[in-house]
């Protein structure tokens, strides 16, 4: 099942929502995107953005896995969403 992009902009702020709660995380995901805490507000409502937070969180499995688990989503679902959003789209490269 495909996700509007709509929900995949929810579904991203959801997991913002989630990093920006995570005192061990939010810094490694500043340092790693250059984003500064203004910018998270600033943002926040631009999809490329969102899909920024997506690519990170799919970094690393552990935080993958606790972030869905707290959200209460699927592991799979961050993907579909991510696809949904600008620069998330699949290569084919045949």
């Amino acid at each position: 099942m495909q996700i509007s992009a709509h929900s995949a902009e929810t579904l991203a702020l959801q997991i913002l929502a989630w990093l920006v709660g995570n005192d061990e995380l939010l810094p490694v995901f500043l340092g790693a995107s250059g984003a500064s805490e203004a910018d998270l507000r600033a943002r926040a409502a631009e999809p490329e953005f969102l899909g920024s937070v997506l690519d990170f969180l799919m970094m690393d499995d552990a935080w993958l896995i606790q972030c869905c688990d707290h959200i209460g989503i699927s592991y799979e679902l961050p993907m579909q969403a991510r696809h949904m959003l600008p620069g998330g789209a699949q290569v084919n490269w045949t």
